[in-house]
């Protein structure tokens, strides 16, 4: 199997979509060098890579009673699953490599987003909150080049510190609403995306949003959240600068 499949398969220009946030989170702690931020690039697409995959491998059956994403790897035969387990084994240990190369507080905590990968495809079989469940996760990514960068110099209290006044974390607001913007984000943009499998997913018992409530709920809670995102990106350094430019 060659690059094109591997990277068709974990849908790589989604990763090229979310590293802008990568980097902000890491600018948004100080001043990284290059070998850090290539480490955060070898994580970022470890951890995206790894998502993927595991939505791929737990969503086949899904996949392939849906018209629209039968044609998937999985779904259609056209990878096995002894290969894309293989190909999440090396992303995991890419998302293991880059953080350990970090510093040892990004390797403590890379099963934190590893769960969040594993707990997704199952959360869309119980309620319509998973939509919100796949931002949180894709909202760990700037927090967690924040954190790559942070614990360089605070170490654990890069987590559990006040800042110098002593009234906030020093994770807050810094990169707390640059990680929720984008999870708020990255909620309405799929809550829109479920609107192609109504039909099928209250066939097949899938709990979206859009199969569990009407069409004018599902526009109203996409603008709403679209506010909110905004808001998060519009009072956030530096967000606030490219918005108001």
């Amino acid at each position: 199997m060659g690059f094109k499949e591997i990277a068709s398969f974990v849908k790589i220009e989604h990763t090229l979509f979310s590293l802008p946030f990568v980097f902000i989170g890491a600018y948004m702690a100080g001043d990284p060098t290059v070998m850090q931020l290539i480490w955060i690039l070898v994580a970022a697409v470890g951890a995206r890579g790894l998502a993927m995959g595991l939505n791929r491998i737990i969503d086949k059956d899904i996949d392939a009673a849906n018209p629209r994403t039968a044609g998937r790897h999985l779904a259609s035969g056209t990878m096995s699953m002894k290969t894309a387990w293989t190909l999440c084994a090396v992303f995991l240990a890419m998302l293991l490599l880059g953080a350990g190369m970090l510093n040892p507080l990004c390797l403590y905590l890379s099963p934190i987003p590893v769960l969040a990968f594993v707990i997704y495809p199952y959360t869309k079989r119980y309620t319509w909150l998973c939509h919100l469940w796949l931002g949180l996760c894709l909202g760990l990514a700037p927090a967690g080049a924040w954190v790559a960068i942070a614990a360089d110099v605070h170490g654990w209290a890069a987590i559990t510190g006040l800042d110098e006044g002593g009234g906030n974390f020093l994770w807050f607001p810094t990169i707390f609403f640059i990680s929720l913007g984008v999870a708020l984000w990255i909620t309405a943009f799929d809550i829109n995306y479920a609107r192609m499998d109504v039909e099928s997913d209250r066939e097949n018992g899938i709990k979206s949003f859009p199969a569990r409530f009407n069409d004018q709920t599902t526009t109203r809670t996409s603008v709403q959240l679209t506010l909110l995102w905004f808001a998060c990106f519009a009072i956030s350094d530096p967000m606030s600068e490219i918005w108001f430019l």
